[in-house]
């Protein structure tokens, strides 16, 4: 046989039938891919190729089969045998394991699939036929089981593509495939620049081959997910790839990975609070980082060393104003309705508990202090929560529990109303009278503990944060620093913290800039620059992945670079009053209270100077030079779509 072709065997002994010949619209039509039809005699199933297989229905009634030429064919017993739960079916083999063709795979009962008045026919299709194949023969009438009844002809396999330039729609196809195909994927987030799979098996995920193919600059296992790192585009190459999964956007909640994966309890569960902090902060970063410029602007046209561009009174600046601290007092309603959706329970549930803890009155008594209640010595008093995000992450949680909690007991013409009514009414009264103070209480404390340390001890913590801040990135857990930065800005109107923080990525840009000046090698300055705008404008993944943490001495550089640009702020006491980083966060460094104190804007100016000359030098002389390899193996790679 033509090394471009390979047999289908007849699954069982029966009639085979042209695809468009059967009785059900969705497979005769070829919506799910190319194939035939059997009527089967008996009851014995085989598989009907060689290769690995890749799905077991529930149900047990369909079997999936990944060839080593990566095509994937579906054993499908009976036409709408779903609803039969499984009954009629017994599967002999399991996922994973390898099968040759004519190998028994199950039995179907079709005397009982008959008798519940089911069509019997089994399809044999190649799910991903208008990828693989040029075309499929199929010879109609009576076969045997395991007799050869189709040829299915390969796609000529094209030269590597792993240094071409793909479309959005091409590496779409591409990352789907490299990650376990669209069956593997339980969910799909994307933050600033990562896309972050949740799969069901990252095993089948192909990490060296998605790492060397263009247009994509690394891959993480962290925070239970698969994190696909692509930089500035993620956001295209997010809507392509969902465009090719249509059905995950009905799917908002992604499913624990219960394998075992080697971790203790305590590291999963690690993992998964990391996982849930991300889903739930990663969606409204954006535009707290907006509305942290939009303040920073403001100040910086209301100083009078600048003419006072802007009354603070004006209508405009009011006007302005109030668009950019939108986004921090309704917080609560924005990360509640982003923490629904990722735990995949009612978003509006979520955003009106949220809408309950910034309700005009409540936050007069918070900030009053009114109490509450009492019960003998403690008084209970009310908190202001705008500006807050640790409380309604735990009161959307408990929302989730909540819910689901009710849609067990209560009848389901009472659930539509009475669900939110019990949810709503319980978990309000629990944040507002427990969580809530609590959560609110330690949050605070740390904030403020921060704050202490870096001023009592300025330079202490600025070494140390600045040294090991972007460490954190490189897994992808600096997003669980996001809140807490949040935070100190809600309880304090600043954070000294996001103050270091921005030094880092002042650094990172540095260093890539350096080996982009330095390199002679035309790819590495196009990417260097690239990478060193994006860190200089606060998102330094484009760097690290791209090129800092590749050659790892240029990453430690910029965290060289960082110790003495956090150094510099600690000793200064430098805070930033907005959300913002890297150089484009200037505004940010300009106190919105006080617009003629620049000792921050100063601290800002010195730290990145130090920061930039330190991290540049620091490459230039012994982190980078052209005949140094990269961290990542290039000399041998796999072909697509071969085992990992």
């Amino acid at each position: 046989m033509n090394k471009n072709e390979i047999a289908l065997l007849a699954p069982a002994n029966g009639q085979v039938i042209a695809l468009s010949k059967t009785s059900d619209p969705i497979f005769s039509k070829g919506t799910m891919g190319d194939g035939f039809g059997l009527t089967p005699t008996d009851n014995t199933v085989l598989a009907p190729v060689s290769g690995t297989i890749s799905m077991i229905a529930e149900t047990k009634h369909a079997i999936g089969i990944t060839t080593k030429d990566g095509l994937e064919v579906l054993v499908h017993m009976g036409v709408d045998t779903v609803g039969l739960k499984g009954e009629p079916f017994d599967v002999v083999i399991k996922n994973g394991q390898k099968v040759k063709a004519g190998d028994q795979i199950a039995t179907m009962n079709i005397e009982m699939i008959k008798a519940k008045d089911l069509d019997t026919t089994i399809m044999t299709l190649i799910t991903n036929s208008s990828m693989k194949l040029d075309g499929l023969d199929v010879t109609e009438g009576k076969a045997k089981a395991g007799d050869t009844v189709a040829r299915a002809y390969l796609k000529e396999s094209k030269e590597d593509s792993s240094d071409k330039k793909l479309s959005y729609d091409e590496l779409a196809t591409f990352i789907i495939k490299n990650v376990g195909g669209k069956d593997n994927i339980n969910n799909l987030i994307h933050c600033i620049t990562r896309l972050r799979f949740y799969l069901k098996d990252e095993s089948k995920a192909n990490d060296d081959i998605l790492k060397n193919q263009r247009g994509i600059l690394d891959v993480m296992h962290a925070g239970g997910q698969y994190q696909v790192v692509i930089g500035n585009e993620v956001t295209n190459v997010y809507d392509a790839v969902m465009k090719q999964l249509p059905g995950l956007s009905d799917n908002p909640a992604p499913q624990t990975n219960n394998q075992d994966d080697g971790k203790n309890p305590v590291s999963k569960a690690f993992s998964n609070l990391i996982g849930f902090i991300t889903g739930s902060m990663s969606p409204v970063i954006g535009v707290i980082a907006a509305s942290g410029i939009i303040k920073g602007l403001l100040a910086l046209l209301t100083l009078p060393q600048l003419g006072a561009l802007l009354s603070v009174k004006s209508p405009v600046y009011v006007t302005v104003s109030a668009m950019a601290d939108s986004a921090f007092f309704f917080l609560p309603v924005l990360v509640g309705f982003a923490a629904a959706k990722r735990l995949g329970s009612d978003p509006m549930i979520a955003a009106v508990i949220g809408g309950f803890l910034v309700y005009p009155q409540m936050i007069t008594w918070g900030k009053s202090m009114t109490t509450m209640f009492s019960l003998g010595s403690w008084n209970f008093q009310f908190l202001n929560y705008s500006y807050s995000i640790f409380p309604m992450i735990l009161a959307a949680w408990l929302a989730k529990e909540c819910e689901q909690w009710l849609k067990k007991v209560l009848p389901s013409y009472l659930q539509m109303i009475f669900t939110p009514l019990i949810t709503i009414l319980v978990v309000s009264t629990i944040t507002l009278v427990i969580t809530g103070p609590i959560i609110q209480g330690a949050a605070n404390g740390i904030a403020v503990f921060i704050n202490w340390l870096v001023s009592a001890s300025g330079w202490v913590g600025g070494l140390i944060i600045g040294a090991f801040y972007q460490l954190l990135v490189i897994f992808g857990l600096h997003w669980g620093v996001v809140p807490l930065v949040a935070q100190q800005i809600a309880s304090t109107g600043q954070s000294s913290l996001n103050a270091i923080i921005c030094a880092t990525m002042v650094s990172q840009g540095a260093a890539v800039l350096a080996v982009a000046i330095k390199s002679k090698k035309a790819d590495m300055k196009e990417l260097g620059i690239a990478a060193a705008i994006s860190a200089f404008c606060g998102v330094t993944e484009p760097a690290i992945y791209g090129i800092n943490l590749r050659y790892k001495k240029v990453f430690a550089s910029g965290c060289i670079g960082s110790a003495f640009g956090g150094l510099v702020t600690g000793l200064m006491h430098g805070t930033m009053y907005g959300f913002t980083g890297g150089l484009i966060g200037f505004s940010s460094f300009f106190n919105p209270a006080h617009p003629t104190q620049l000792n921050s804007f100063y601290t800002f100016l010195i730290a990145s100077a130090v920061s930039i000359i330190v991290s540049f030098i620091a490459v230039w002389v012994w982190g980078y030079n052209d005949n140094m390899t990269m961290g990542k193996k290039v000399a041998k790679k796999q072909r697509p779509g071969s085992a990992k």
